[in-house]
């Protein structure tokens, strides 16, 4: 049974930061492209980042390039998202996702939600003003 699950959420000020990991379990980890998304209330759920499983080639949203950083230790088989210089417009549940497609396309490709087969349940971050 495929689990993922994050941790690390919380309350923050603006301009301080919060690092997400995501513990997967279930799944062969070295051959799953890691994503983070986020939804916030009344919004669709949107890409933040992605780090394929091979080479790790990252992508970002343009709303957080500079400001948050995807890892990933294969060891651990987990994912992390360093978050710094957040602002209230991050708040958001911070979901992870993993494709285990081990197809290695172009950003479109993987900042697309319809491409990851599974889901942890989030994680709530909130940025005070």
């Amino acid at each position: 049974q495929v689990q993922l699950v994050e941790s690390g959420g919380g309350l923050v000020q603006a301009g301080g930061s919060l690092r997400l990991s995501c513990a997967t379990s279930g799944l062969t980890f070295s051959t799953n492209t890691m994503g983070w998304f986020r939804q916030a209330p009344g919004s669709e759920r949107e890409f933040v980042a992605t780090i394929k499983f091979s080479g790790g080639i990252t992508y970002y949203a343009d709303s957080v390039k500079g400001r948050f950083t995807i890892s990933r230790d294969n060891a651990e088989n987990t994912v992390y998202l360093q978050m710094n210089s957040l602002k209230p417009e991050d708040t958001a549940v911070y979901y992870c996702a993993a494709d285990a497609s081990r197809r290695l396309g172009s950003r479109p490709y993987h900042s697309s939600k319809d491409n990851y087969s599974y889901w942890g349940q989030g994680t709530q971050v909130t940025v005070s003003s």
